[in-house]
């Protein structure tokens, strides 16, 4: 199974290097206020892959960490309902008994 991931790997490794040898030509990027940037068709388009997935990252956070405070709630009530429990299942402590 290894190998197969491996390969499959080199593959699209191999393809996505061939599309980057394909699109070397200059573009022009226009940003606002007469703003130019220029660089390769390949660079431009990893540089927006990138940024979009640290958006994606940035936009799950607050979702991550919600689950994780409640998953922290879950816990804390499941440990004490379980020590609740432990101290309702022991047997009643027996009458004191003086010796004669």
């Amino acid at each position: 199974m290894k190998f197969v991931s491996t390969l499959i790997g080199f593959v699209i490794f191999i393809l996505f290097f061939g599309f980057a040898l394909k699109n070397t030509q200059e573009v022009d990027l226009h940003l606002f206020l007469h703003y130019e940037l220029r660089g390769p068709l390949v660079l431009m388009l990893l540089g927006f892959f990138v940024a979009g997935a640290v958006l994606g990252v940035l936009a799950l956070t607050p979702t991550v960490f919600r689950h994780r405070r409640e998953t922290n709630k879950h816990k804390t009530t499941i440990h004490t309902l379980q020590s609740s429990a432990q101290q309702a299942n022991r047997p009643p402590q027996p009458d004191s008994v003086t010796p004669q």
